[in-house]
């Protein structure tokens, strides 16, 4: 009787000790292959805008590398001096070919005219390599 409890007690923690352990180590990925070349395909455009945020929103091939990523916007009231930062993170989804970012631009004035230019980068601050054209969107005024 004493055998087969022991028996039973090593099959379960063996199996238990399989199947914890498999699944901690499915969870640890390499990075994706980086793409050659990132590209934005759709945007940047402005998705919503109240008086004291703007959320900007682009859609770009999936630039690979690490899964944890960041949209920035980079953004000012003047065209030529764009010195305010914005990012956002974003976990790529590797079955995916492209990718959506949003990014949240916060502290922002009512009826102001903002300029901005987008790029995305990897966790450790390395570009992907690309940066849109400068764009704009005003603000509107409080309700």
């Amino acid at each position: 009787m004493n055998s087969l409890f022991l028996k039973l007690v090593i099959t379960a923690t063996t199996v238990c000790g399989l199947l914890y352990s498999n699944r901690a180590a499915a969870q640890i990925l390499s990075p994706m292959r980086k793409a050659e070349r990132v590209e934005i395909t759709k945007g940047p455009a402005l998705e919503s805008a109240h008086d004291d945020l703007a959320i900007i929103r682009w859609t770009s091939n999936n630039p690979g590398g690490t899964d944890d990523h960041f949209g920035v916007v980079y953004y000012g009231t003047d065209p030529k001096e764009l010195s305010e930062m914005a990012k956002s993170h974003i976990r790529l989804n590797r079955a995916h070919p492209e990718t959506i970012f949003r990014v949240r631009v916060g502290g922002l004035k009512p009826k102001t005219t903002y300029y901005y230019t987008v790029t995305s980068m990897g966790s450790d601050g390395t570009s992907d390599g690309v940066e849109s054209a400068v764009n704009q969107f005003t603000t509107p005024g409080p309700r």
